[in-house]
Formats: C-alpha cells, structure tokens, sequence
C-alpha cells in the first residue's frame, strides 16, 4: 500500500490519509482482476518491475477521486452563471474565459456550458471560452465523448436539461456535439504542469486541494493566481478555503462562498 500510494502522490501530489488505506484495495480490484494477480503486492511487484509501463498509469487513474456529478452544488454554479452575466454587462466585448480544474469525467465543464448556452439564448451575447483539465487521460477520454449512463445522467440533471441538451443512446445518453464542442479539454498536472495560456475570469478548482499537503496547496493556489485576470473568481470546494494557504486571495464581497483575486 505505501507503494501504491507514493506512486499516486509522485504522478500528481495527491496524498491518502493512513485512515483512508482501505480506499486502495476497493480501487485497485477491477485492475486485479484484468491483470490476473491475486494481491496489491503483486501488482506493487509489476510497478516496480517496469515491464509493463501501463500499469502505473492503470493504478493512477484508478487512485484518483472521480465523484462527480452534474450541476454539483447547483447554487454555487448559479453564482458562477450571475458573475458572468455581470462580467458580460460592464464589458460586452470581453472574451470570458473559464477554467474548471480537476474536471473528471466532464460533468462540471458540461454543466457549465449548458448554463453558459441558455444564458445566450436568453439574454444574447457570446459564449465564454470554457477549459476543462484532469490529470487523469482515462477520465478525460469519458469527458471528450460526454456519454453517461442512466445512472450518472439522473444525478444532478433536471430532465428538462437531459431532453435538451442529450440523446438517448441505447441504455446511455449522449451530450449534443454542439455542446461538447464547447470545452477544450486537456490532460494537465496542477503540481507541475505548464498551465493554460492566457488569463482566466474564473477558474473551478473544486474538492482537489483537499487531496494535497499545505505546501502543495499553497503552490497550486499561487499557480492559479498567476493565470487569472485581477478581480477573477475562484471556486473551491465547500471544504476548502484560501485562508490561511495565499495572500493571492481573498473572500469575494460580493459572492458569498467564492474567492477574488486580488489585484498586484
């Protein structure tokens, strides 16, 4: 298990607490099975081994916190699609750009963009520019597709929303092309990657630093920071907090629950 679990703090910073060991062995199962080992230790034996390089990546992705669902903690987006609409009003030229961080599967950049579009239908404009990144190529791959089970599509999503913006696809749904076209997704470390270029409105950074020492979070905040516009909003999750962790930041006045970058 310390293994496997340095493996996943090496690749992305991502740390499992001593009380959180058991999460190992429920994750790491279905890679067991498709490679035929009975034991972590056997699995622990191929990584060192480095026969097959695939397999850390395998492990890795397994590893890593996938929860998602759409419209996650919907009144939070809601102030998220506000500050836009108030962005788009006191410059109605601006290219807005928005980042969600640690994206998963693809529901919270989907979410976004399904908000962003009805707001353009409803009151003109253009869209913002929407990235969307994970460090996981595996969830990425989902993302890029935006197929989802019944399951994973009845979490979060109004039916009104589903009708409008999926197809039905034998047991799964599909999201429109025209919607998906609207994200860029791309694979990125937040510890050690390059970041996107260009400065950012507001970047989602949900329930990822919760995974990271102090020092990483410190560093990851600062990284973002660097890429956002003087004034832009950043979204944590409701357990994080940039008290404490950067000066780059502070409660924004007025969006209860966001942070403000702080201009200089």
């Amino acid at each position: 298990m310390q293994i496997l679990a340095a493996l996943l703090e090496q690749r992305t910073g991502q740390q499992i607490a001593a009380n959180r060991e058991w999460r190992i062995e429920t994750a790491l199962k279905p890679v067991l099975r498709e490679r035929g080992l009975d034991t972590l230790d056997q699995l622990a034996g191929e990584i060192i081994g480095g026969t097959d390089p695939l397999v850390a990546d395998q492990v890795v992705d397994a590893l890593l916190n996938q929860e998602s669902s759409f419209f996650r903690d919907a009144a939070v987006l809601d102030m998220v699609g506000a500050a836009i609409q108030e962005m788009r009003a006191q410059s109605p030229t601006r290219n807005v750009r928005v980042w969600s961080a640690g994206c998963s599967m693809g529901q919270e950049p989907l979410s976004l963009a399904m908000l962003f579009a009805e707001q353009v239908e409803t009151h003109g404009g253009r869209m913002p520019e929407i990235v969307a990144t994970d460090v996981s190529e595996a969830a990425l791959a989902r993302a890029r597709i935006g197929r989802f089970s019944q399951f994973e599509i009845q979490r979060g999503l109004p039916i009104r929303r589903m009708m409008r913006w999926f197809d039905a696809d034998g047991g799964d749904w599909a999201a429109k092309p025209e919607l998906v076209r609207q994200i860029s997704f791309r694979r990125l470390n937040l510890v050690a990657d390059p970041l996107p270029v260009g400065k950012f409105d507001v970047v989602l950074c949900r329930n990822v630093l919760l995974y990271l020492s102090p020092t990483l979070r410190r560093q990851v905040l600062d990284r973002l920071a660097s890429v956002m516009r003087p004034g832009g909003l950043l979204v944590l999750g409701a357990g994080e907090t940039v008290i404490g962790q950067t000066e780059a930041f502070q409660p924004a006045p007025e969006h209860r629950g966001l942070y403000e970058m702080i201009a200089g």
